[in-house]
């Protein structure tokens, strides 16, 4: 990541460490190392290559580099970089993929987001029952 790009990160989870349990920032957050939990920052999130989140992540913007897999909102810019693994939906504003980034999911502009489109592990959880019902 580039020195402009920690202009607005107060907060960051070093290489060596693993969190488990939700983060909620004021300010913006980078992860050099293992989250499993949600992220919810008022400001960026930016998830380092190497750095894993395994939860949801709303921000104003992101820029993701390594791994995440859950849904990520961003009120604005959202950027999968080169070496990124997204497996879960995405909702942005802007969206920028760079080549050899990997995702899996479904994209939407925001404000177009349907409750069909996006679910919560919740939603997806009655979507099996009822599967299983039939």
């Amino acid at each position: 990541m580039a020195r402009n790009e920690n202009k607005d990160v107060h907060t960051m989870i070093g290489a060596d460490a693993i969190i488990q349990g939700n983060i909620s920032c004021n300010d913006g957050i980078a992860v050099y190392g293992k989250i499993f939990g949600d992220i919810t920052s008022e400001g960026p999130v930016r998830i380092a290559q190497g750095g894993e989140v395994h939860g949801n992540i709303q921000a104003s913007d992101s820029n993701i580099g390594g791994t995440v897999t859950g849904n990520v909102r961003v009120e604005k810019r959202a950027v999968l970089g080169s070496q990124s693994n997204l497996k879960g939906d995405l909702i942005y504003r802007t969206l920028v993929i760079e080549e050899g980034a990997q995702f899996q999911g479904h994209c939407v502009l925001a404000g177009n987001e349907s409750s069909e489109i996006i679910k919560t592990p919740e939603k997806v959880a009655r979507d099996i029952e009822s599967d299983q019902h039939d």
